[in-house]
């Protein structure tokens, strides 16, 4: 019997429009991975065009200055702020499943890498639902930004190019805004959502490591020097998009260099 392929099932995962099955087939793909019964198969047909990966119908996507500004005082406030996290999670699924059937022709590690974010974002997603349903909401209740995704879709043409902008700029700025969240929950004493940020951020420094990882490698294939390509990579796709202030030692953590983090310091607004 032939051995599923690894794209097939990474191609199943982006097309589950219903959260729980999304991330049944997420929690599912990665165990099998793990067990060696999915194959990098090197005669698969090409990834298709990319294309928006299935959603359920709500939340709704809108422009993210047209998303309403709340506090943290309120419930609903506090729902809405979990609830932008859980849509980032949700996206990062997708994102990490992207990682894994677009870009092809890689070592054994790359996928391994982006099979378990994906895995341990699907995780995520479900303690920030659970978090959300425990104050009376759910996911799809408040309105939601397509952000991430059309960086994917900027990206999609160049695996450099997704590693250096989607887990080192988009996603790592959670390492730089989560801390401070923890901080004014805590003072609320949300210690329950406070505790789930805990873990998110441990888990995404890995994450964003694993996207400086593999741009180092692609540079290195490459013949680039490293800390030219991000900053012209950033210049290119990501200046309008940052935010400071950066916390330095977590993004030195996720693999950041010294230079990168003047680069990042130089380009803001």
């Amino acid at each position: 019997m032939k051995t599923p392929s690894l794209f097939d099932a990474a191609r199943e995962c982006l097309d589950a429009a219903i959260p729980d099955e999304k991330i049944a087939r997420t929690h599912a793909a990665a165990d099998v991975f793990a067990r060696g019964d999915l194959t990098i198969a090197s005669d698969a047909p090409p990834p298709e065009p990319i294309r928006m990966p299935g959603r359920p119908s709500r939340p709704a996507l809108v422009p993210a200055r047209q998303l309403p500004q709340r506090g943290f005082g309120s419930n609903e406030g506090r729902a809405a702020f979990i609830h932008s996290i859980a849509h980032i999670e949700f996206n990062a699924i997708d994102l990490a499943w992207d990682a894994v059937y677009r870009f092809r022709d890689l070592p054994p590690e790359y996928y391994a890498d982006w099979i378990s974010v994906a895995d341990d974002e699907a995780r995520h997603f479900v303690m920030l639902r659970e978090r959300l349903q425990q104050l009376g909401y759910d996911y799809g209740d408040f309105d939601a930004h397509n952000g991430l995704w059309e960086m994917a879709e900027q990206t999609a043409h160049d695996g450099l190019a997704r590693m250096a902008l989607v887990p080192r700029v988009l996603e790592a700025r959670g390492l730089d805004v989560t801390p401070g969240m923890i901080v004014k929950l805590r003072k609320l004493g949300d210690n329950a959502t406070a505790d789930i940020l805990e873990v998110i951020l441990r888990e995404e420094v890995a994450h964003v490591a694993a996207g400086s990882r593999w741009f180092r490698w692609y540079c290195t294939q490459r013949g680039l020097d490293s800390d030219t390509t991000f900053a012209t990579l950033l210049t290119e796709y990501a200046r309008g998009s940052l935010r400071g202030p950066f916390n330095d030692e977590a993004r030195l953590a996720a693999g950041f260099s010294a230079v990168e983090l003047e680069q990042l310091q130089a380009l803001l607004p």
